[in-house]
């Protein structure tokens, strides 16, 4: 349990929130919201005690532990990754030293077989005595084989690092757990071990994410970084979502009565509770929306950026056509081999691979920027593509201001530009800013604003969620279920891929796995599972 009594935190002149009064309780997991800048990384290092707030304080449970995953990915190096999981527990870490020194002594005394008699107590209190195997179990359900556990940190990759970062946060079942972005370089089957872990957790956890489908599958609750306040509602990421932008519209009809509101809202929660998802937290969850006031249910005052794409012209019978392609790395690794596939009108295609380099080869090809080692591919006459890239660097490698970048890819006055780059949240002087200063999702804006100047009828996205905050991701999400042309894209964002695409087509070293499903049932088909191993072979 974590009490948060009376918090503000304040920097100069910047309150970030105050008044903060809240309680985090064991068997629920709360999911942390709010625009980028909001405080919410902040917010988590104040639970953790890594910053002083302003004023108030933060207490646990009595005797109760705090585990927090660490974003320091060079910190344990020279440990091993076995080891550096131990050490997410401390108490248990330290005693395990403590041990291994008297052990070795050579001049043991009474007073040391003493000491050993209480570590050892303490040890197996703390189930010391399986706490490799423990170890051993999450960094394997995580992804790292077993031949990496005695390895050093140093001689992993990034990604493997932030799934060790992430079983040394797991391991030792702590009492309080807080999570920031833990699904970052994670893969859908990581990612779904995680969630499965956590909606069996009888702990409390306090998580930031920018993925709704994780923050959908685990939390019960979700805590409202808004207005400098933080404020807590029962349900998860998208109950939230859609009850504020019902009370949005609900405000901005003023004739409605207040009766016809009342009523409308509490059919919402009625239908939300009815349909709440599946994990073993949903009956606790369907009861906490039924007993919600509907007084709690408010407007946000977040921003949704207008991500519009509008097709100039309906595209004809001949979309693309694919036959014979592959790839190798400069290293000679097999990203794809003999890939043919013919891309029809409405479709919408995810292209999914154990090995991400594989869409962006793919993508670069059929965008010109990148030579097959084998086989060609055809667009039809009437297609026009944008193209959002995995690496946008280049394009921002310049002096120019917005206003002046934007209108590179686009005829226009500057008032016509300027109106593309309000729809993307840039106001004021903010529009003659230089493009080389600005933050990974800023860039990001610009490459959608730059996209949507093309009115183009196939859109090309490599990981378009990449960067962005949960309002970019919702609005482009929005989109590009309604839009009226085709769509090849990359994504790791699970609720992305279900809500848009109606094709799958997965790139392996022998071949591709073509389907006309759902995103859920092909992960969940046996059939597909059995084929992808074949595949990988």
């Amino acid at each position: 349990m974590i009490t948060v009594s009376d918090v503000a935190v304040q920097f100069g002149k910047r309150v970030l929130f105050n008044d903060v009064n809240l309680k985090f309780t064991n068997g629920n997991c709360y999911g942390i919201i709010g625009a980028n800048g909001a405080g919410k990384s902040t917010f988590l290092r104040v639970i953790a005690g890594e910053l002083e707030p302003t004023k108030g304080r933060v207490a646990l449970g009595p005797g109760e532990r705090l585990s927090v995953l660490s974003q320091d990915h060079f910190k344990w190096d020279s440990h091993t990754v076995l080891d550096t999981v131990l050490m997410g527990h401390t108490v248990l870490w330290d005693i395990m030293r403590q041990r291994e020194a008297l052990y070795a002594k050579e001049d043991f005394t009474d007073e040391d077989g003493m000491k050993v008699s209480e570590l050892e107590e303490k040890f197996a209190e703390l189930d010391g005595w399986n706490a490799e195997s423990d170890a051993a179990a999450l960094l394997s359900g995580l992804g790292i084989s077993e031949d990496k556990h005695s390895m050093l940190m140093g001689e992993l990759s990034g990604k493997e690092k932030v799934r060790v970062m992430l079983a040394q946060a797991l391991f030792g079942n702590p009492d309080n757990l807080l999570l920031d972005e833990p699904t970052n370089d994670l893969d859908m089957e990581t990612v779904t071990w995680l969630e499965n872990y956590l909606a069996d957790y009888e702990h409390t956890v306090l998580v930031v994410s920018h993925d709704r489908h994780f923050l959908d599958s685990v939390c019960t609750h979700t805590v409202d970084i808004d207005f400098g306040k933080i404020n807590l509602f029962a349900g998860n990421y998208s109950f939230w979502y859609e009850s504020s932008q019902l009370a949005l519209r609900q405000q901005q009809n003023q004739r409605a009565k207040a009766e016809e509101k009342k009523k409308e809202l509490e059919e919402f929660i009625r239908r939300f509770s009815a349909n709440v998802a599946k994990s073993k937290q949903t009956t606790s969850r369907k009861k906490m929306l039924e007993k919600l006031n509907i007084e709690e249910i408010k407007p946000s005052s977040r921003k949704y950026p207008g991500i519009i794409f509008t097709p100039e012209r309906e595209p004809g019978n001949q979309i693309l056509e694919v036959s014979g392609l592959s790839k190798k790395t400069d290293d000679g690794t097999v990203l794809f081999n003999d890939v043919n596939f013919t891309v029809e009108k409405g479709d919408k295609i995810v292209f999914l691979s154990k090995d991400p380099r594989a869409m962006t080869a793919l993508f670069e090809i059929i965008n010109g920027n990148m030579k097959p080692d084998t086989g060609h591919y055809n667009w039809g006459v009437t297609i026009t593509t944008a193209y959002l890239p995995l690496d946008n660097t280049a394009f921002f490698n310049t002096d120019l201001n917005l206003v002046e970048w934007l209108s590179q890819y686009g005829e226009g006055n500057e008032v016509y530009m300027k109106g593309f780059l309000g729809r993307m949240l840039f106001s004021g002087d903010e529009v003659l800013k230089k493009v080389n200063v600005l933050s990974g999702g800023e860039k990001m804006r610009c490459m959608i604003a730059r996209m949507q100047l093309r009115n183009a009828n196939c859109l090309i996205l490599d990981t378009p969620t990449n960067h962005l905050d949960l309002e970019s991701i919702q609005a482009f999400n929005n989109n590009l279920k309604t839009y009226k042309g085709n769509i090849l894209f990359a994504s790791h964002d699970h609720e992305f891929i279900q809500t848009v695409a109606n094709r799958i087509i997965e790139l392996t070293p022998n071949g591709i796995i073509d389907k006309m499903m759902e995103y859920d049932e092909y992960i969940a088909s046996d059939h597909i599972k059995g084929l992808r191993e074949r595949m990988y072979r």
